[in-house]
């Protein structure tokens, strides 16, 4: 089996540092992005924070209102999560660039498994330093990078270097790398396991390693001997591409819980209808159609069908969500929530058969023209009668 080379990128303190990049006065103070404090009365948390905000003790997911008490004159700012977006998918592109094996893991992390690709640019650490350097010149940004045979190792080696680092863990050292670390360094390996763990006197990876199989599955059961393995050094966790195990969907939650069917029925059409957008925006369709229903009490219900052929055309999507409800019994509970999902994704342009252009045909003539019209005047100008319009 060949060698295995993945990188593990982590944008430095992405939101505080977006944030610095466009207003020069925040660089090199504590900037915390979140919620407003309101004097440290706050009920947000903490997104992120900058590297001057750590040395307070601030993190992410802290309660404002501590991050405040910690640091009342720090720079509090709103999170833009359209700014992030862009910055996120300039990022994004240049992962493309040396590989299609991408899987993000949040809008400012992401593995890539270059394996098969490193060659064209030469060596796996020239890969790392390239994309690094792309980053910083196409969006002013730091990165930390790590580099190792698996996913773990990557994501530990980068976590190490930060801010703006990069270390390279070779095959065959990732077991002596890991030893020293403490326990909660593992990917995978939750804090209350770790609390544990280390009630029993196991602090290092080294320690957790040495550990005999049949104690850790009298203490975790089976998940024991996977956690050795782990400190082993071994993960086969394979880079998940973003397009594969995709869905669509979409939601709405009624004010008031109702049983009026007219009201379903329009919500129904509506969500199909937007799921239907958002597909054929995307360029995809898909083969199995998801009804959700909760009721009254918050009891919540799926139904699944699969059609013959991918679709992501409304009114098919509507077809087989009203044979799901039809055959549903609510039993005179009021609904509180549906939604639709289409799965089992595929691009929009394969033919399944060669009758699906001729029987589609229609449908899409439709759809363009409610497309050009939402494209020219937004999506509330056109919408389907017995639906609703503001889903």
């Amino acid at each position: 089996m060949p060698e295995r080379y993945i990188i593990h990128v982590d944008m430095d303190a992405f939101f505080a540092a977006v944030e610095q990049r466009d207003n020069p006065a925040l660089r090199g103070r504590p900037v915390i992005v979140g919620s407003d404090p309101k004097g440290g009365k706050g009920r947000g948390v903490v997104s992120t924070c900058s590297y001057e905000a750590r040395k307070f003790g601030i993190r992410s997911a802290m309660p404002i209102s501590e991050a405040w008490r910690r640091c009342p004159n720090g720079v509090f700012v709103t999170p833009d999560f359209g700014k992030y977006s862009q910055a996120s998918e300039i990022i994004h592109r240049i992962f493309y660039d040396f590989t299609p094996d991408i899987e993000p893991i949040s809008i400012d992390e992401a593995f890539l498994d270059i394996t098969r690709s490193y060659k064209l640019f030469g060596t796996p650490l020239d890969v790392c330093r390239l994309i690094k350097e792309r980053i910083k010149a196409e969006t002013g940004l730091t990165a930390s990078v790590g580099l190792a045979p698996n996913k773990m190792a990557a994501k530990i080696a980068s976590d190490l270097k930060k801010p703006d680092g990069l270390l390279e863990v070779k095959a065959g050292e990732v077991s002596e790398f890991l030893r020293p670390l403490d326990i909660g360094r593992i990917w995978g390996l939750g804090p209350k396991t770790a609390n544990i763990l280390r009630e029993q006197g196991i602090h290092t990876v080294g320690q957790l390693a040495d550990c005999a199989p049949t104690e850790l599955y009298r203490i975790f059961g089976k998940h024991g001997p996977q956690l050795r393995e782990l400190a082993l050094g071994h993960d086969d966790r394979e880079v998940v591409m973003e397009n594969e195990a995709k869905s669509v969907s979409n939601e709405f939650t009624f004010e008031e819980d109702t049983a009026v069917e007219r009201e379903i029925s329009e919500a129904l059409l509506a969500l199909c209808d937007k799921v239907s957008s958002r597909l054929r925006a995307d360029g995809v369709k898909g083969r199995t159609i998801t009804l959700k229903i909760r009721l009254e009490g918050f009891i919540t219900f799926t139904r699944a069908a699969t059609i013959p052929f991918a679709t992501n055309y409304t009114d098919v999507i509507h077809e087989s969500v009203r044979e799901l409800y039809g055959a549903f019994k609510r039993n005179g509970k009021k609904v509180r929530l549906l939604g639709v999902k289409v799965s089992g994704l595929m691009p929009a342009a394969i033919k399944e058969s060669l009758f699906e252009e001729e029987m589609n045909n229609k449908f899409e003539v439709a759809h363009k023209a409610v497309e050009t019209i939402r494209g020219k005047f937004g999506r509330g100008a056109i919408y389907r009668a017995g639906g609703k319009k503001d889903i």
